[in-house]
């Protein structure tokens, strides 16, 4: 008995957010259909703003280009990147040093490190210093230069420069999107080249970002999801994912909501 459409959309659409691409003759095999029932099926859904049609097939629709300002991503999944920030300080053990790059979520993790007296951070991002400063009972370093007023974050030459005096543990990297095709990307050059950087300072590199960033490609790219160790996310990510990450040697770890 052939699918309907629903049961075409769900496949394509779930395709979609782990490929970030699906080809016109590859799901007219798969639903056993004609090419033009597929095209139609893309049709539909590029008018639902699902997908944007390309020679041959379709792709994600990219629409984040533009980053939240900070105070906005500080409202947006509060509670999931409470979760993860949780897990990811719990990762951390005693004597160790740490990046953090900048991202609400690394901020999280911070917050859960305050009272870890035998642990140093380093990071470039403004507001986890300013949380630092408060009550961090350890050691923290600014990697410093220029900030940037838009990400309030140090970049540029300086900060790559410090970085560079360093080789830490584990470094946690924040994301604006997660796709097998285009790996951990940003919105913005001068934090994608820091977390790079960071990424090549550290004896771990993980990843922590909500289920909302998967299957989304940002402007800049950082690294290729083969190159990193391991992702924390919350429990709205999806088994599809994690399979999928677990099959690319990615462990992913779920922090619950607090």
């Amino acid at each position: 008995m052939s699918l309907t459409y629903e049961e075409r959309r769900q496949t394509i659409l779930a395709q979609l957010s782990i490929e970030g691409k699906v080809q016109v003759h590859a799901l007219a095999g798969l639903f056993n259909v004609s090419t033009e029932t597929i095209r139609r099926d893309l049709d539909r859904l590029e008018k639902e703003g699902r997908l944007r049609k390309v020679y041959g097939g379709a792709v994600q629709v990219r629409s984040e280009w533009i980053e939240p300002t900070f105070i906005k991503r500080s409202q947006m999944f509060q509670s999931e990147k409470q979760a993860i920030g949780k897990m990811a300080a719990s990762l951390v053990k005693d004597g160790e040093t740490v990046m953090l790059d900048n991202g609400t979520t690394t901020l999280e993790i911070m917050r859960h490190l305050k009272d870890r007296a035998d642990v140093t951070v380093i990071t470039n991002f403004v507001p986890i210093l300013t949380c630092a400063l408060e009550d961090f009972q350890g050691k923290i370093i600014f990697a410093g230069g220029e900030v940037n007023m838009g990400i309030q974050a140090a970049t540029g030459p300086i900060a790559y420069q410090l970085l560079d005096q360093f080789k830490v543990n584990k470094a946690f990297i924040s994301a604006g999107g997660i796709s097998l095709s285009d790996g951990i990307t940003e919105y913005n050059v001068d934090e994608a080249l820091l977390s790079r950087k960071m990424m090549s300072r550290t004896e771990e590199a993980i990843v922590v970002a909500d289920h909302s960033k998967f299957g989304v490609t940002t402007f800049a790219h950082i690294a290729p999801i083969e190159q990193i160790s391991m992702i924390v996310t919350d429990s709205g990510c999806s088994q599809e994912w994690i399979d999928a990450l677990n099959r690319l040697d990615v462990e992913v770890l779920t922090g619950e909501k607090v």
